[in-house]
């Protein structure tokens, strides 16, 4: 239409604009995933024996089918899912059977690598079933008191049966062997993330101030004070240290997260500062680790030879840069606990600080996605839990890695997707599978605010 001799148009409407689903992105760097598996296990067998090892094509071929079936659940049931939370599942996982591999060629009498892989099958095997199962998150929020009750009986369960290596953490019947804490963890993640989703005004605002910090009422502290409560008597009872930093550090970093308030994260301190001195001061398994996390190399001086933490630290130094490539290290030396507590000394041995920096990263990069998702979600419930989700890893991470490297003391926890030990292998691919349905629902509510507004 004109007008004293302008044109005037209509305004067309914006086409909806919709978000790439970036499966092929994924694809891709779960083949490069796998090629890099399968170039590990050839490197350890040319390193030990000169030849590539028989299984290699096997290993290759179990490794590549099972992550692209999980890739198929992704790409039917959670198409917006983060294309990187995958990928890095299995080349960590991967690179864990490499080195468990790589460790039982040296005790030919404990191998664990094909138990590994079959721990790792029920895993992936979990991935997809919580994948397709679960079409919503905030399903899980209901059962938030179921979860918080089974993850109880879970962590007193060991209790009842003989300690491991000083600690009741295991559950052992007819040569199986169980840890109910690694379960426990994301149980109790759950009951967390909706607990203070339906209290956080309450923790935030309400209540008396003293100082700088805004008591909550004593309704809603209570649960605060039995979650310490619970992490302190972890502690006493089952001798573990590291799950009980988990937990409470766990529990303290979503209390931030839910209300904002820093003097949160100081209480937080405070207390698990005062149980972990009570109790390293009491309880004598707890205060031998403080003794050799303070003198690791005492017991050279007395002449008994290098401890698991001495042998550890050796492995680091010996590793350089660069690493005495992977098959050519000695890391074997530290004991029992090689495959497990110390797996991360033979990827320092062997692959270096480049190759450990490297894993750093991956973790490190899965813990941002999992922030990432937390970020892009509306709903609190589904904030909280992958902030949970994601930081259960970085605690983890740092739990370990500090134990291993003499930072703090050592707690026995096992390194996520590295270390021997199929509840853990389990649970870190469940805690995947929750991470990429949440992000494939934060990047489904986004595409929908852009149709909307478009």
């Amino acid at each position: 239409m004109t007008n004293a001799g302008t044109t005037v148009t209509a305004d067309l409407p914006t086409p909806a604009v919709r978000l790439p689903r970036r499966r092929g992105i994924e694809l891709t760097l779960i083949v490069v995933a796998v090629l890099l598996s399968v170039y590990g296990y050839c490197a350890v067998g040319l390193a030990k024996n000169g030849t590539v090892p028989p299984g290699a094509a096997g290993y290759g071929a179990g490794l590549g089918v099972l992550a692209l079936l999980a890739h198929i659940a992704v790409r039917l049931r959670a198409p917006y899912a983060d294309p990187l939370l995958l990928p890095i599942g299995v080349l960590l996982n991967g690179l864990g059977l490499v080195l468990i591999y790589r460790l039982d060629l040296e005790t030919p009498g404990d191998r664990a690598a094909p138990a590994q892989l079959v721990w790792s099958t029920l895993g992936v095997t979990l991935f997809i079933v919580v994948v397709v199962a679960l079409r919503d998150h905030r399903v899980l929020q209901r059962y938030a008191y179921v979860c918080v009750a089974a993850a109880l009986v879970l962590l007193t369960l060991p209790v009842l049966f003989p300690a491991v290596n000083g600690a009741r953490i295991w559950i052992r019947i007819a040569g199986f062997s169980i840890q109910p804490g690694e379960f426990a963890k994301v149980l109790l993640a759950v009951f967390f993330a909706a607990y203070l989703a339906a209290n956080r005004n309450a923790l935030a605002y309400a209540g008396r101030r003293v100082r700088r910090l805004q008591l909550p009422t004593g309704r809603v502290l209570g649960p605060i004070v039995a979650i310490w409560l619970i992490s302190v008597g972890v502690l006493v009872l089952e001798r573990d240290l590291g799950t009980s930093l988990l937990f409470f550090g766990l529990f303290v970093t979503l209390l931030y997260v839910a209300t904002g308030r820093t003097g949160w994260i100081a209480v937080g301190l405070l207390l698990a500062a005062l149980g972990a001195v009570a109790v390293g001061r009491l309880e004598p398994h707890v205060h031998s680790r403080v003794l050799d996390w303070l003198h690791p190399f005492a017991s050279i001086d007395a002449g008994e030879g290098p401890n698991q933490l001495a042998q550890s630290l050796f492995a680091f130094a010996a590793g350089g840069m660069l690493g005495t490539g992977l098959g050519r290290g000695h890391s074997i030396l530290i004991g029992f606990a090689a495959k497990s507590d110390f797996i991360l000394a033979t990827a320092g041995e062997e692959l270096g600080l480049s190759g450990l920096s490297a894993i750093f990263i991956l973790y490190g990069l899965f813990v941002e996605r999992g922030y990432r998702a937390g970020l892009a979600l509306r709903d609190p419930f589904g904030r909280l839990l992958a902030v949970g989700l994601a930081s259960i890893v970085a605690l983890q991470v740092f739990v370990i890695a500090g134990g291993v490297t003499g930072l703090i003391p050592l707690t026995g926890m096992a390194m996520p997707f590295l270390a021997q030990g199929g509840s853990s292998v389990v649970t870190n691919w469940a805690i995947v599978a929750l991470l990429i349905r949440l992000s494939d629902s934060a990047r489904r509510q986004s595409d929908y605010a852009i149709e909307v507004a478009a």
